[in-house]
């Protein structure tokens, strides 16, 4: 029979008074690292998918590429002054993988460090990016996300748009050798124009104990307002994975882990450039 006008809404309503009393009653489970996978689904990947879908129209190519069950490491570009990159990599991963994988990001200190946003990382699935943690997080399975340019990615002027930073010491790549775990690769297009960074204010910086302090078209002149983010057309793709269970023995060598990490920055950086000449209007259709 067919559903009457107000069943779905009634549905709807039953569903959310369901989870808020599971809520209340503390009836639901984290893992040790604090993952919420019921509040990320119910609260965090529908916000998350109003933005990747609506806002800024994201096409995702190349998710045949991360793996239907194991571990990968997957591993992009960071860029847009505000990192909202790797949380719409995370929601768009969950939505377009076949099995709807979670992919447990790595992030910096100082986003643990910081009261409501070290909550919010943790309860997404998120821990600090330290090796510990990433081994522990592919020992057992699971997606990690890395971003190796850091906050030197992210808090790079607009006139260094879609230029890869330094990956640092190449730590994510010794964390998947030892576990012999998949590198996936991905690009994201899109990030570094919805905050598009002009200026840097480096005293007012170092006196808010931040990397940066960014001066966009809109912020701080509009404030508030100026937090919203442009509505930048979004390509994301998936590269083939590059495998290193040969490699489990070599997790030491710095010559090694160096080319490794060389050999996923220029293939990250390629792909930029391919999706660019795809997208030729950062704000088309």
């Amino acid at each position: 029979m067919a559903d009457r006008p107000g069943d779905h809404w009634d549905r709807k309503v039953a569903n959310g008074l369901a989870f808020l009393r599971r809520r209340l009653a503390g009836d639901y489970e984290v893992d040790e690292f604090g993952f919420d996978s019921e509040l990320t689904d119910a609260v965090f990947h529908p916000l998350l998918r109003v933005l990747y879908r609506d806002w800024f129209r994201t096409e995702v190519s190349g998710v045949e590429h991360v793996p239907v069950d194991g571990p990968a490491l997957v591993v992009g570009n960071h860029s847009g002054t505000v990192a909202l990159d790797a949380l719409i990599l995370s929601a768009a991963l969950h939505d377009k993988h076949p099995a709807h994988r979670y992919l447990r990001l790595l992030g910096a200190d100082l986003v643990f460090r910081m009261p409501v946003v070290s909550e919010l990382a943790r309860k997404t699935g998120g821990t600090v990016a330290c090796n510990p943690d990433a081994e522990r997080l592919l020992g057992g399975g699971d997606l990690v996300g890395v971003f190796p340019e850091g906050f030197k990615g992210i808090g790079k002027l607009y006139a260094d748009r879609y230029k890869l930073q330094r990956f640092g010491r190449g730590g994510f790549v010794s964390a998947a050798l030892r576990t012999g775990t998949p590198i996936v690769p991905v690009a994201i297009v899109g990030g570094e124009e919805i905050y598009p960074m002009l200026a840097d204010i480096k005293p007012l910086a170092r006196l808010l104990k931040l990397p940066y302090f960014p001066v966009t078209p809109t912020f701080p002149l509009l404030g508030p307002l100026g937090m919203v983010p442009l509505p930048s057309k979004w390509l994301i793709e998936f590269c083939p994975p590059i495998p290193t269970a040969h490699l489990t023995d070599s997790a030491d060598d710095p010559l090694v882990v160096f080319n490794l990490a060389d050999q996923v920055r220029e293939t990250i950086q390629q792909t930029l450039h391919t999706l660019l000449e795809r997208r030729p209007d950062p704000f088309g259709p």
